[in-house]
């Protein structure tokens, strides 16, 4: 059973060790792929953002981060970050966290949760994203240069909440 909880500075090493493939890989994130340890935890625990992770008998399987998407006019509208743990994929991890993030974002006053920049070469988490209820709003033509594909499109999701 995933329990879904927020991390502490103590979880960072296994943050780290689901964050640094995904970024490394280049393929989802617009972050270096060559970023540094502590350049991409400052990311992920960022001021603002409410960070958690899931977990199965004590082993961290996957982790997401929740904030304001904007500030002022725009704080009512929360964005997410999630990543999964490669050996862990397909078994619900992602659902499991989107799903505990919109209760969260509920709890914490958010009205909406967009996603800025969902690569349309990532396919899983489209097709995850929309059966939870996301539907695409924007695409912006060619605007991740992905590693092995060229430019591709990303995409714009967004759920009221």
């Amino acid at each position: 059973m995933v329990n879904i909880r927020p991390a502490s500075a103590a979880d960072a090493d296994s943050i780290w060790l689901i964050l640094e493939p995904v970024f490394r890989a280049g393929e989802t994130y617009t972050l270096p792929r060559d970023i540094a340890r502590d350049e991409a935890l400052a990311y992920w625990f960022s001021a603002g953002n409410q960070v958690f992770v899931a977990e199965d008998a004590g082993e961290i399987l996957g982790t997401y981060y929740l904030r304001a998407n904007q500030r002022g006019g725009g704080s009512h509208v929360c964005n997410c970050g999630y990543m999964t743990a490669a050996h862990a994929t397909g078994r619900g991890i992602a659902r499991t966290m989107c799903m505990h993030s919109k209760e969260q974002a509920k709890r914490s006053g958010f009205r909406a949760m967009q996603f800025n920049f969902v690569v349309s070469t990532n396919e899983r988490a489209v097709e995850l994203w929309q059966s939870l209820g996301f539907a695409m709003v924007g695409r912006l033509p060619r605007a991740f240069e992905h590693p092995s594909k060229g430019f591709v499109d990303a995409l714009v999701m967004f759920a009221e909440l």
